[in-house]
């Protein structure tokens, strides 16, 4: 895409405006062909290239963002569990490219590997967080892989696998509960592993890539000196779906966590934050016995250790409890970006996301576009127009994109498994509506 390409939508818009047409978001095309496109992020140093992870192993560059530049600059299915082509959870999960790139040329990955020999026997796999070398190619040097840090999965689902680095330097991991239902079973332990802080499970870790072997713990973390597990920055999580620290701003980090059957969640993570899970979901108590319980629990207050849990800034119903209910949203929320572009100035602040599907089969996703009050409460709405109407799409949207100058691409793929190639990618740009055909 060059760089005239890349400012057309608002070009378009304001000629748009001059004519007496109305400009509105839509999803314009950027690439295709993917199986389930799982990180979109700009090439440091770059003002337009872009690289394009998918779920099944393979990175792809797209220079200035075109797609018919799209080249393969790593693959790493040798090196991945084999993955269902039904539904599967595991795969390439998160990448990030390293503060200093342009220096040290260093490009961090998660995902899922085969079971390491000293996992548990019933053990599913073991997530890799790895650090490359990125060569003046552009291409991956696969050789040059250091694996910084191995957990031990019991399920093949909730496994997260985020990576973002920030404002602070220090490298950011979202990693899910382990797996299978109400955070119990194999690998689970009796109280589940989202208030067990001996285990990496269940948390957003923060630890300092630049110092160690392989790594050090920073000093700030809340049990670097002991009482839980040094990496830990914050716990009580069930499968985030999307990790992102705002580009302006206070740089706050967003997470939006998967619920079980009743409640989807975005939260603003903080250090030492207890965010309720498997004990509580939404702003709700729960009960791993009865997870679909359509009514209200009451919610506890206080963790194990006496501190407080922090509520989510924004919640929706499930329709997997909420079937019939007006305001259910959908099945499996989608974590985005706050938007920090220039196509849409009244969206600045705002954080943009989705849920993955209004159910199992069909693939329908909706976007939302999530607003911050004066009084530090948000609201959400669905981001609607003439071009999305009712806020939703054809297919699943599987993640969120965010470029260098602010902007959001949208992730989304028309099968429920890791099957075909019908992975897409859009970026919401304004687009001309002629108001007096439309209305």
């Amino acid at each position: 895409m060059t760089r005239l390409t890349r400012y057309c939508g608002a070009a378009v818009a304001a000629m748009a405006v001059s004519a007496g047409l109305q400009a509105e978001p839509a999803l314009t095309l950027i690439s295709d062909g993917y199986v389930s496109p799982s990180n979109l992020l700009s090439v440091p140093g770059s003002e337009s290239d872009l690289v394009i992870a998918d779920q099944v192993g393979v990175v792809y560059h797209l220079k200035d963002g075109k797609h018919d530049s799209r080249k393969v600059i790593a693959d790493f299915r040798p090196r991945m569990a084999s993955l269902n082509e039904g539904f599967d959870e595991r795969g390439l999960l998160g990448m990030a490219f390293h503060p200093d790139f342009e220096k040290n040329r260093r490009v961090f990955v998660y995902y899922s590997a085969p079971k390491q020999d000293s996992a548990p026997e019933q053990f599913d796999h073991t997530s890799h967080i790895s650090s490359l070398k990125v060569l003046k190619d552009g291409t991956i040097d696969m050789d040059s892989e250091k694996t910084i840090l191995k957990i031990d999965e019991p399920q093949f689902n909730h496994n997260s696998g985020r990576l973002a680095f920030g404002p602070d330097g220090y490298l950011y991991i979202s990693v899910g509960d382990g797996g299978a239902g109400n955070d119990k079973g194999v690998g689970h332990g009796d109280n589940g592993n989202g208030q067990n802080t001996e285990t990496l499970l269940g948390s957003v870790l923060r630890i300092d890539v630049d110092k160690g072997d392989p790594y050090s713990i920073p000093a700030d973390n809340p049990f670097a000196q002991g009482g839980g597990r040094p990496e830990i920055y914050a716990w009580g999580l069930r499968n985030p779906w999307g990790m992102s620290f705002d580009m302006g701003g206070e740089h706050r980090l967003f997470l939006a966590d998967v619920g079980q059957a009743r409640y989807e969640e975005v939260n603003i993570i903080v250090k030492g934050g207890n965010y309720g899970w498997r004990v509580r979901e939404g702003r709700t108590g729960f009960d791993p016995e009865r997870p679909r319980l359509p009514q209200a629990l009451e919610a506890p207050v206080h963790d194990a250790a006496g501190n407080l849990f922090i509520d989510p800034i924004l919640v929706y119903k499930n329709k997997g409890a909420f079937n019939q209910d007006e305001d259910s949203m959908g099945i499996s929320i989608t974590g985005g970006y706050v938007y920090r572009g220039k196509a849409f100035p009244e969206w600045n602040g705002a954080y943009i996301f989705g849920d993955w599907s209004s159910g199992w089969g069909g693939g329908k996703g909706s976007l939302f576009v999530a607003r911050e009050n004066a009084d530090g409460s948000w609201n959400m709405d669905k981001l609607a127009s003439r071009h999305i109407p009712n806020g939703e799409i054809d297919g699943y949207v599987v993640n969120f994109g965010q470029d260098a100058e602010g902007e959001v691409y949208v992730m989304t793929n028309s099968s429920n498994g890791l099957v075909g190639q019908t992975g897409k990618v859009f970026k919401i740009l304004p687009k001309p509506v002629d108001v007096s055909v439309v209305e």
